[in-house]
């Protein structure tokens, strides 16, 4: 018999649900499990081809601020899915927090994002955009209490901060390690 779930409680919902699950494996054995479930999200890494650029945000992370970190990195653009295809999230995610409008987009992965304790899986996309792409100032929704900052970065710096450690959003690597074996011409200085 493969392990599979034998009942779940519910510890706490608000923007996430906080579940327990009584997990029964393979041999009959029942143990506990605490599981973050908030579901499927994506993020998108926005850059310039001709520019050799790339657009991050930056927004306060309480989680960072509660493990001793800094009080924002910087990420690529991210967020759940409304009920919509990943494609469209990571569009929508993108015009909010940077004001690029994207249209092509270059699917890298699928993955779970920490299988240990989230039900979260997220798609990964790479996007070319251009000057004429740019239709908003950005910044996140006020409503959802988002005061997302902006920023423009060369991708040989986005390069050289991977080589000092100096980047360390987990989706945001992925998808610049995708991009430099994708396209390793615009990580070189113009």
């Amino acid at each position: 018999m493969a392990a599979r779930i034998g009942g779940v409680r519910i510890a706490h919902e608000g923007w996430a649900r906080f579940l327990v699950a009584e997990v029964i494996q393979a041999d009959g054995t029942r143990i506990s499990r605490e599981v973050e479930d908030h579901g499927r999200a994506v993020a998108v890494l926005p850059y310039d081809p001709e520019r050799r650029m790339a657009t991050l945000v930056s927004q306060l992370r309480a989680p960072l601020l509660f493990a001793g970190g800094p009080p924002s990195i910087l990420e690529i653009p991210a967020g759940l899915l409304e009920d919509e295809p990943p494609e469209e999230g990571a569009r929508r995610e993108a015009s909010e927090e940077t004001g690029l409008r994207l249209s092509t987009l270059e699917p890298v992965t699928s993955a779970w994002s920490m299988p240990g304790i989230s039900t979260e899986r997220m798609d990964l996309f790479l996007a070319a955009y251009t000057e004429a792409d740019r239709v908003g100032a950005g910044g996140g929704l006020a409503g959802e209490g988002e005061t997302v900052s902006v920023h423009e970065v060369p991708l040989s710096e986005l390069a050289a901060m991977i080589e000092r450690g100096a980047l360390a959003d987990m989706k945001t690597l992925v998808c610049v390690f995708a991009l430099q074996l994708r396209r390793p011409e615009l990580f070189s200085k113009p």
